[in-house]
């Protein structure tokens, strides 16, 4: 009797009686228009830093968000605003951050600059934790010219095997590679003496994102209008954070059933796994105004041979992970 009561209550349990259904994120994960979001890991948790989607005279802080499981998302408000930058009034977009030698770096463009003789550029804000309060670094933008026909916005820092950092980043259908200092105070030139190498690969606009995978670099961009229905991710693969990058193809792009406009993504890997997610914004379809924009999170995930398969933007989100 004992052994089919015992069977009976594991039947149910594994028939999910006993247990419960996944958690999933939903999307989008945040509440409010979020766009140029930029994924990591601090400490045992996710973070989320993007920015704030309106018109750029109220694009004037920034929010993050964290999250031990990716289901539950707390917002940290206004890490950062243009009343702690001296030399920013409008347009502070598309975070980057690194954490390095124990203080977390937050880069971010401003002012959408539109010539070299305007004020504005790339700068560095820093604080001792991920949720601030940020303070300006330099005083003045790390990146403040238009070079190799880049505007100076939508900077990423890469960290390369060898512990040099790079910023990579660049508008109007152009991207240059720069090496930043140890403390992220200048930008260094190469052994060549230049300071500004281009890398712009086919069909390239803007929002640049790199990583190592297997040995291999991965570089990836956003093609087509950012206010438009059409906005896209896509890759290519090489040898060398310097390329040559010579296009593969598309990974993220909309959905007729789903969202329009997918587009400015970051990617997060789980530590010792590899498990990944990609962080991008997107249009609702009730949506037609181009600041209209939500943060959303899917699968990411590679073939055999290392070739990133199409991903599939979804409702649904992702299961829950725990840190």
């Amino acid at each position: 009797m004992k052994n089919k009561l015992f069977y009976f209550w594991l039947t149910l349990f594994f028939t999910g009686t006993g247990c419960h259904d996944p958690k999933y994120s939903g999307n989008p994960i945040l509440e409010g228009w979020y766009a140029d979001p930029e994924g990591v890991i601090f400490n045992d948790q996710y973070w989320i830093y993007p920015t704030y989607s309106d018109s750029y005279s109220k694009q004037v802080f920034m929010d993050a968000f964290s999250s031990k499981d990716l289901i539950a998302w707390e917002k940290h408000e206004r890490i950062i605003d243009t009343a702690a930058i001296s030399w920013a009034d409008s347009a502070m977009w598309a975070p980057a951050i690194v954490e390095n030698g124990g203080m977390y770096f937050l880069f971010f463009a401003a002012n959408d600059i539109q010539n070299n003789q305007s004020v504005g550029g790339i700068g560095v804000a820093v604080s001792e934790t991920p949720s601030g309060p940020y303070r300006d670094y330099l005083g003045q933008p790390l990146l403040d010219t238009i070079v190799n026909g880049a505007q100076p916005i939508d900077q990423f820092i890469f960290k390369d095997t060898d512990g040099q950092y790079y910023m990579i980043y660049g508008g109007w259908r152009h991207c240059n590679i720069v090496r930043l200092s140890d403390d992220f105070t200048k930008i260094l030139p190469y052994d060549d003496g230049s300071s500004f190498k281009e890398i712009t690969p086919d069909q390239y606009v803007e929002g640049p994102f790199m990583f190592i995978r297997n040995g291999r670099y991965y570089f990836m961009w956003s093609e087509g209008g950012w206010g438009g229905p059409n906005y896209k991710v896509a890759y290519a693969i090489a040898d060398s954070p310097f390329g040559p990058w010579e296009r593969v193809g598309v990974v993220l792009e909309q959905d007729p059933e789903v969202a329009t406009g997918a587009g400015h993504h970051s990617l997060i890997n789980v530590p010792d796994t590899d498990d990944w997610y990609i962080i991008y914004h997107r249009r609702p379809l009730s949506e037609t105004h181009h600041n209209h924009r939500v943060t959303c999170i899917d699968r990411l995930e590679f073939d055999d041979e290392g070739f990133i398969k199409p991903v599939k933007i979804t409702f649904q989100g992702v299961e829950e992970n725990r840190l």
